[in-house]
């Protein structure tokens, strides 16, 4: 039988010629080059090289009122600036005194844009300072508001678009961004952002928050990351009509145009980065997310963070609920989907990869999980179409369109909802689920709020305050029968900035599905008593650094142990090497290191003149007066 971590790279169908190709990537991995760890281009600024305002005007090398006046001497910069000197940690403090002033969160997500564009360290410093109380800001729900108004608050690029028209010269976009030390590109195309609907060009405002969290979470340096937003239009007519909009004013064009865009990006992307790059694809529409996976997966390093991020949070979630809280395995529950997109489906796959790893076959593993879509159940007998990501779960089943009686018919132990549909998980359902298990798994993951299935206090009320809880958006605490529950967040932001740093880290070449397992795994062990007993079972935000490091230390380990990777030789210490590698959140000085050589001997030198004679010319005899002339 074929282990679970070999089943999507070998994918590839076994011709002759994918067999070469399969083979050649396992070559390539066992050479070193070790020159991309040898200070890469883009890794060390060479400040000297920008003076004056212009070192103030680059965020990446602004520190305000924190230049030493060495520094400002050096750079040219004395007198542009006050004679006040400050640290990084009064800076700090005046930033958290600004954003708190601001009562809008859409107002805080400004001023937090404002000083990435002028000071890149302090941002960061702020967000890594205190990243529960910012993550809002810079992700869900903040950025989905901030996407809707993206025409209006858009003011400086910090992410490329390519656009339909760009076709045939997609390279050349890509050669406009003045950075090529490129290890990571966040990419949407804006068709379905946040469960706000399709957004088109202003789906910007998502990936560059996820570039953001790639750094504030994974670690992983602000220039090595790239948004990029994919213009082939939108079908929102409204975002058409708008004078605010900043994309193309059409409608999407056809899916070979589209898939051609996709297939020249995606090529452009490994000859100019290289094939270690990594590209996440972010906020695609269901008809495109998980066939876009599985036609690029097997050539490119690349994920979809919808499906394959959020699919290993909600396992994590699954694992803690089970082997720290009831006790049981994975296997010994039942699954009931109420939706049937690409994260759903996403997350069955995953959870069956994780299954089958308990001993289940797959056959096995499906038969515990039931999906249910907007024609009601994943039947094979239905008049419905499945669509072609769910037909693996298509079942020999009489057909269902009502959903409760689905509940009552199938008797789940876990409901899981990415339907988008909000208060779908009702009273009755909640009831009903409950009478089946002594602690019911109620996730309830769709984005935004108001899309939820079901609120945190909802699920607590209508099970008796029994179930084990998780949602997609954040819930405050909630109280029951006098103890309070803080329900844990199954957002993926816990798994994909840990990922993208070992792929990173490692220079794979290829991202699996047991990358993500592992990931899961790393994340619920994690997880304290302290957080079971108030209800979480996600650790806090804060430990995020340090739990997307060790997630990243077991990718590098396992991406080696599959030659998935470039690196040559492994390294002795996985964490300690991937921490050498990570972003420091402190200010760090550009003025050159002086140094002296040593005193020199004293040595009495030899007269030049009389040493080196031999390099004179000699003096010629004058020619006599009646010598003949010479002749040429």
């Amino acid at each position: 039988m074929i282990p679970i971590m070999y089943r999507n790279f070998c994918k590839i169908k076994n011709t002759s010629s994918n067999l070469n190709k399969k083979m050649k990537l396992h070559q390539v991995a066992r050479f070193s080059i070790s020159a991309l760890n040898c200070g890469v281009p883009g890794d060390v600024v060479t400040a000297n090289l920008t003076k004056g305002i212009d070192h103030l005007r680059n965020p990446r090398l602004n520190k305000g009122l924190a230049f030493t006046l060495e520094e400002r001497q050096a750079f040219g910069i004395h007198g542009l600036l006050s004679s006040e000197f400050r640290t990084l940690e009064q800076q700090l403090a005046i930033c958290r005194l600004s954003i708190d002033r601001y009562r809008s969160s859409l107002n805080k997500y400004l001023y937090l844009s404002e000083l990435l564009d002028t000071n890149e360290t302090l941002f960061y410093c702020l967000l890594h300072d205190d990243i529960e109380k910012y993550m809002p800001l810079i992700n869900s729900p903040t950025v989905g508001v901030a996407c809707m108004r993206f025409g209006l608050v858009y003011k400086r690029s910090r992410g490329l678009f390519v656009t339909i028209h760009d076709k045939g010269h997609v390279i050349d976009v890509l050669k406009n961004w003045p950075e090529r030390d490129v290890r990571v590109i966040v990419v949407t195309d804006g068709e379905r952002v946040m469960g706000l609907g399709d957004l088109g060009a202003h789906g910007m405002g998502v990936a560059q928050g996820k570039i953001t969290l790639l750094t504030a979470l994974g670690g992983i340096k602000p220039h090595q990351c790239l948004p990029v937003c994919l213009d082939v239009g939108t079908n929102n007519g409204s975002l058409i009509e708008d004078p605010l909009y900043i994309g193309i004013r059409e409608e999407r064009y056809s899916r070979k145009e589209y898939d051609d865009l996709l297939c020249e990006f995606f090529s452009a992307c490994k000859k100019l980065y290289g094939p270690q790059t990594l590209i996440m694809m972010e906020d695609l529409a269901m008809h495109n997310a998980h066939r876009l996976l599985t036609r690029f997966r097997d050539d490119y390093c690349m994920f979809n963070d919808d499906i394959q991020a959020t699919a290993a949070t909600v396992l994590s979630g699954l694992m803690v609920a089970c082997n720290k809280i009831t006790n049981q395995k994975l296997k010994d529950n039942t699954y009931f989907f109420f939706g049937a997109g690409s994260t759903g489906v996403g997350i069955a796959n995953l959870l069956c990869d994780a299954m089958m790893e308990e001993g289940l076959t797959s056959e096995a593993a499906r038969n515990r999980c039931y999906l249910f879509d907007i024609d009601g159940l994943l039947s094979r007998n239905r008049k419905a179409d499945i669509p072609a990501h769910a037909r693996d779960f298509a079942r020999d089943l009489e057909p269902e369109i009502d959903f409760k009686t689905c509940i009552k018919r199938f008797k789940p132990t876990c409901l899981i909802g990415t339907s988008t549909s909000g208060s779908a998980f009702t009273s009755s359902i909640l009831k009903e689920v409950a009478k089946y298990t002594e602690r019911p798994l109620i996730f309830s993951l769709s984005n935004p709020t108001i899309q939820s299935e079901c609120s945190a206090q909802e699920a607590y009320d209508y099970t008796e305050g029994r179930c084990i809880f998780a949602s997609g958006s954040p819930f405050p605490a909630v109280k029951y029968k006098g103890k309070q529950f803080y329900p844990g967040q199954a957002n993926n932001y816990y798994i994909f900035p840990g990922v993208a740093l070992g792929v990173v880290a490692a220079n794979a070449f290829r991202v699996t599905d047991d990358m993500f397992v592992l990931a899961a795994k790393s994340l619920a062990r994690n997880v304290t008593e302290e957080d079971i007993k108030v209800g979480r079972i996600y650790p806090p935000v804060n430990k995020m650094n340090k739990i997307s490091l060790s997630i990243a230390a077991e990718i590098v380990s396992l991406a080696c142990d599959l030659n998935l990777t470039y690196l040559c030789p492994r390294p002795n210490d996985y964490v300690e090497f991937v921490r050498n590698q990570s972003y420091k959140f402190k200010y760090s000085t550009n003025i050159p290191r002086f140094y002296s050589y040593p005193e020199k001997a004293i040595i009495k030198l030899k007269n030049i003149e009389v040493l080196h004679k031999g390099l004179l010319p000699r003096k010629r005899r004058p020619r006599p007066k009646n010598d003949p002339p010479i002749l040429l």
